[in-house]
This record gives structure tokens, C-alpha cells and sequence, in this order.
């Protein structure tokens, strides 16, 4: 053990408060580390170290805390047992629970280092890292005191699905706080409760999953990479108690699908090999080819072509599959046919196929209602010039940037205001040429950054 400074005030409160004595502190570490395969040697001489500013070592920790959580009936943390700072808590915690609460409250609080926490190549990874059956031990035993039922779950559904709807027309700056103040409030202490049985716990879990996919998607839009990673991250850790293979894929697909619009392209095609592995015969054909397109467009990073074009017909063989509706998780991207155009889009671009490029973002914008999916009409429109003015058509390129910015109006969005800047430097040059439009749409671009 490494000693601090400090005697640990936090911890003995919290012993305190909930009327244990240092042995029975001691003898409930012991157990809950017998249930993690951990024979420990604990005793209350152990725990009288550690009210002294002792550090216990390993998972002991985490031990700890989970016998203080049992007997308090709510989660405590490393952080509130002053074993760990928030920015440390989030960084070393196993539990998903924990970990999406503190995220929130970072969030509602403003934390200065969830703002600037870096994305990384190495986390993409950590899926095929993970082993949940330790913690899924933990968070089984707990024996919260709030009955969940089917009624809380679905609140957590529609909550997600309102504000999912207003990020498309607003962008992700609209309804952050709300949104992740929820979550660490609400919807994370909700899994610490009590559920009739294991299909409501499921859906519980499922359904907090959503929740922090949605604030990574909306850390993601605002350009705050390493906030949104988190988020997916602990959102994996959450589908798999939901269900290890749909869900748990479906947010490996979420990783990869990050990392690529990076251009990051590591880990990426291991990563969806192995959620196609778990989803492959679970899943409906809309979730299937939603998986093979970011296979598709993670071999196209690599410039892998053959590869490339083989995902790619499995995705359009896999979207004409009849079978089972397609899943809440999934279907938040948008109807699964124009996603899968706009994707084939962006893998032919990695390629050099402009023309046939054109034809997919054409495609994928007659396949989403233009009201309801504003930010991705927005988007895509940008694309489209793109792919138009790589093939010498600026009259046409000029138009569709003009859309774009029509539909951007209003929108609280680092993605789209990246799209804007990267059309500058070709407008100038269409500006020299006198290509028509090109100076208002300039002007355009420079009032919108401004």
C-alpha cells in the first residue's frame, strides 16, 4: 500500500454513516472478493490503514466500495470515498454504472477535463479487451432499493428518443447538460435497483446505453472526440449486459464508425469483424448491413478495394433481408437504406470513384425525410458538392454547398461548421474563375463562421 499524506475523512464518514464497524467493513470486502475468485486476507486493521491515508492495492478498492454501496442501498464511488479523484474515478473505474454517472456529472458540472479528454487510436480497442464477467458479478449482487419495472424503462426510451429527434434539427449543443444530467441523475441509479426479472433488467440496461450513446453522438457532433469515445465506451459496457451480441456489436460498430470519420482507421475492421462475429443470425437484415458498411468503409480507409467491394455487397444483400424489426439502438441512425447510401458514398470516395459517389448521396437524400433528418440533409448536401466539384461541375457543386448551408442555419454543430470551412478554399478559386454564385455563397460561408 503507498500512504497518504492525509488521514482518509471521506472514507471514515461514510463507514460512519452506515453504522459498520471496521470488522464487519473488513468482512464484507472478503466476501465480495471471494465472488471475484480473490481470496483476500482483510482484517479491521486493514481498514484502520486506510482511514489513515492508506491506498488499498489491486481491486480492493472497488471491493470497498461495492460493500458500502450494499449497505447504503445506493452507488458510492472511488471519488466519494477519496480514494480516487473525478478525472482518476473515471479513468480506473471497471464499474459502467459508476462510470456513465461520473461522465454526466462532468458534464452538468463542466469539468474542464472532460472537455479536452483526447481521443485515442487505443481505445477503439477496448472492446476486444473487455471482460465482463467480473463486474458483471458486481452489479448482479447489488441489492438496490428501488423496484424497476417496465414503466421506468420506457420513460428512458422516449426521453432518448425526444431529444435524439431535436439533435438532428438543432445539433448536439442543443440539450447536452439536460440530457447528461438526466443520465448521471436518473437513468444511471436506476440500474442499481431492484427488476422483476431478468428481461426488465436487460432493457434497463439497454435502454441507459441509449442514453450515452446519444451523449457521446452529441460530444461527437460538438468535435469533442475523447468526451464522445468515453461515453461509447462505457455505452459497450452497458449493451453487453443488455445483450453481448446485437447491441454489444452495435456499439463496436459505433467505435470504428468514430475512429473512421477521424480518419483513424486502426482497429477498425477487427473491431466490426468481431461484432459481425456476435451480431451474424441475431440481428435483423437493417442492423446486419449497417455493420457491413463500416466494414466496408474500414477497408476502404486501408485501401483494401477487393475487401471493400465484398462489404459492400454484403451490406445490400443484407438490407433486402426480411426478418425481425429493426431494434431501438440501431434504427437511431436514420432509415437503414439511406445510411447504408451514404456510407457506400463515403466508402467510394476513400476510393476515387466520384461518379458513382454522386449517385449514392443522391440516393441517400431521397431516402431520408428532409424535416426529421436536417443535419444529415445538411451533411450530405456538402458531401454531394464535393463529389461534384472533384469532377469540374462548380455550377452544380455551388448549389448543393448553397443547401447545405440552408439547412445548417440555426444548428449548434462543430461537424457542420468544419463542412463549411472546408468549401472555402475552393469557392475562392471559383470566386477568380467568376463561376456564378460563388461570391454570395462566400459570403455566406464567412457570416455563418462568424
Amino acid at each position: 500500500m503507498a500512504t497518504r499524506r492525509e488521514p482518509n475523512h471521506r472514507l471514515r464518514e461514510t463507514i460512519s454513516a452506515g453504522g459498520w464497524t471496521y470488522e464487519a467493513l473488513a468482512r464484507a470486502v472478503r466476501c465480495i472478493g471471494a465472488e471475484n475468485g480473490e481470496m483476500l486476507l482483510t482484517n479491521k486493521s486493514a481498514v484502520a490503514h486506510w482511514i489513515n491515508g492508506a491506498q488499498p492495492a489491486g481491486q480492493v478498492g472497488h471491493y470497498i466500495a461495492e460493500a458500502l454501496s450494499r449497505r447504503s442501498g445506493r452507488r458510492v464511488t472511488l471519488a466519494e470515498l477519496g480514494f480516487a479523484t473525478p478525472e482518476e474515478s473515471l479513468a480506473v473505474s471497471s464499474d459502467p454504472v459508476e462510470a456513465v454517472a461520473d461522465l454526466g456529472r462532468a458534464d452538468v458540472e463542466r469539468r474542464t477535463f472532460l472537455a479536452v479528454a483526447a481521443f485515442t487510436t487505443a481505445g477503439v480497442a477496448m472492446p476486444l479487451l473487455y471482460d465482463p464477467e467480473p463486474i458483471s458479478r458486481l452489479m448482479r449482487a447489488r441489492t438496490g432499493l428501488a423496484r424497476i419495472g417496465v414503466e421506468e424503462v420506457e420513460v428512458v426510451r422516449q426521453i432518448t428518443a425526444a431529444f435524439s429527434a431535436a439533435d438532428e434539427r438543432l445539433g448536439g449543443g442543443h440539450g447536452l447538460t439536460t440530457v447528461t444530467a438526466y443520465l448521471a441523475d436518473t437513468a444511471a441509479p436506476m440500474l442499481n435497483g431492484r427488476f422483476p426479472n431478468e428481461s426488465v433488467r436487460r432493457h434497463a440496461f439497454g435502454a441507459v446505453a441509449e442514453l450515452a450513446y446519444l451523449a457521446g453522438w452529441k460530444h461527437h457532433d460538438l468535435g469533442q472526440e475523447g468526451a464522445a469515445q468515453r461515453y461509447y465506451q462505457v455505452g459497450y459496457q452497458l449493451a453487453v449486459e443488455s445483450d453481448p451480441h446485437g447491441h454489444a456489436g452495435w456499439m463496436m460498430r459505433t467505435l470504428a464508425h468514430q475512429a473512421l470519420s477521424l480518419k483513424q482507421p486502426h482497429h477498425c475492421a477487427a473491431l466490426i469483424e468481431n461484432a459481425l462475429a456476435r451480431s451474424v443470425g441475431r440481428v435483423d437484415g437493417k442492423t446486419e448491413a449497417l455493420l457491413h458498411i463500416t466494414h466496408a468503409r474500414a477497408f476502404a480507409a486501408t485501401r483494401d478495394k477487393p475487401a471493400a467491394a465484398k462489404a459492400l455487397l454484403a451490406a445490400e444483400n443484407a438490407l433486402v433481408r426480411d426478418g425481425d424489426p429493426q431494434p431501438s439502438f440501431s434504427f437511431v441512425s436514420g432509415p437503414a437504406v439511406g445510411t447504408v447510401a451514404s456510407h457506400t458514398a463515403r466508402t467510394l470516395t476513400d476510393l476515387g470513384d466520384h461518379a458513382v459517389t454522386e449517385q449514392q448521396h443522391r440516393a441517400a437524400l431521397i431516402r431520408w425525410d428532409a424535416e426529421k433528418y436536417k443535419r444529415v440533409h445538411a451533411l450530405t448536401y456538402a458531401d454531394l458538392g464535393d463529389s461534384l466539384a472533384v469532377q469540374a461541375r462548380a455550377d452544380e457543386a455551388v448549389a448543393a454547398w448553397g443547401r447545405a448551408l440552408d439547412l445548417m442555419a440555426g444548428m449548434t454543430s462543430d461537424r457542420t461548421r468544419k463542412a463549411i470551412s472546408s468549401i472555402r478554399p475552393c469557392l475562392a478559386i471559383y470566386r477568380r474563375r467568376g463561376v456564378p454564385g460563388a461570391v454570395d455563397l462566400e459570403r455566406r460561408t464567412r457570416e455563418a463562421l462568424t
